[in-house]
């Protein structure tokens, strides 16, 4: 099982018949099957609280009960695929820069892991550990590493009702990762994806994801956005030499028009909504439209 797809290997193979993306708010989902639809189906409130540090489904018969509505019971006994795409904030994503990469994938897994261990905040003995290795913008030698971590028991918290409904979830990713399956810029650009108080940031170029971070909000007005979103601007012009082409966001719902103009005004950068191949993502859905645009699946609602 792969935490963090290697995209191109991934969605290049025969799509699962089932793709979920979790959220606070409820399971965003698309079936393919002889026909390809997809939805939304709203989950309670508490039934999931998104930590990266503690379980997430609190309320685990009201979940496995929501899944149940959306899978039917199979005549045959064969697990049918699922991919399963996680909420971000309860994931650690880093984007690491080493000199040199060694080839042999031990010892790329043993060097990410003790790169890794001071910054999760929960214990790297009990958690899934995935990468992907990047060229480095500078080039030669030198590359970046995606790294995703996240905590075993939360993982399978996620994945219990799945199983209980006869799937595997042979595939699990992170909303904020596949969402970039819509940006297909090669410009220096920053995504900021809100889901909930979660804020995801990633700087991407060339079909690369150069940095990621997710902070927890207090209350996600357009200014709380801007002062995180200012440090992130100034690291990657003092970095890079150059300042990012525009800013994307996503999920920012019917603020979305004031926050982009107090961002133009804050960051002194051009702002515009995200887009992907079947429309403009939602707060709890970006995951799952990078990841229907990847697998070239078009659904009906």
């Amino acid at each position: 099982m792969s935490l963090l797809n290697k995209l191109r290997h991934v969605l290049a193979e025969p799509p699962p018949e089932y793709v979920f993306e979790f959220s606070e708010a409820g399971i965003a989902w698309a079936h393919h099957g002889k026909t390809e639809t997809s939805g939304f189906e709203p989950l309670e409130p508490g039934v999931i609280s998104v930590n990266p540090v503690r379980d997430n489904v609190l309320l685990p018969e009201k979940f496995q009960e929501t899944v149940l509505k959306l899978v039917p019971v199979a005549a045959h006994k064969r697990r049918r695929q699922a991919a399963v795409i996680l909420p971000d904030y309860c994931t650690r994503v880093a984007v690491l820069d080493f000199d040199t990469f060694p080839s042999d994938p031990q010892e790329q897994l043993s060097l990410v892991r003790f790169r890794v261990k001071k910054s999760v905040p929960f214990d790297l003995e009990a958690a899934s550990v995935s990468f992907h290795e990047q060229p480095h913008p500078s080039g030669g030698k030198k590359r970046d590493v995606v790294v995703a971590v996240v905590s075993l028991e939360i993982l399978a918290r996620y994945e219990a009702p799945l199983r209980q409904a006869g799937l595997h979830p042979g595939v699990v990713t992170i909303s904020g990762l596949t969402m970039l399956q819509m940006q297909q810029s090669q410009a220096l650009e920053v995504i900021a994806k809100m889901s909930g108080r979660a804020l995801s940031i990633a700087v991407t170029e060339g079909n690369h994801l150069r940095m990621f971070r997710c902070v927890e909000l207090d209350s996600g007005t357009p200014e709380e956005v801007a002062a995180v979103l200012f440090p992130t601007y100034a690291f990657v012009e003092d970095e890079w030499k150059r300042k990012p082409e525009r800013l994307l966001l996503c999920g920012f719902g019917t603020s979305g028009g004031d926050a982009a103009h107090v961002l133009e005004m804050e960051l002194n950068t051009r702002v515009e909504p995200m887009r992907g191949a079947h429309g403009m993502p939602g707060p709890y859905n970006a995951g799952l439209m990078g990841y229907l645009q990847g697998i070239g699946m078009e659904v009906a609602a």
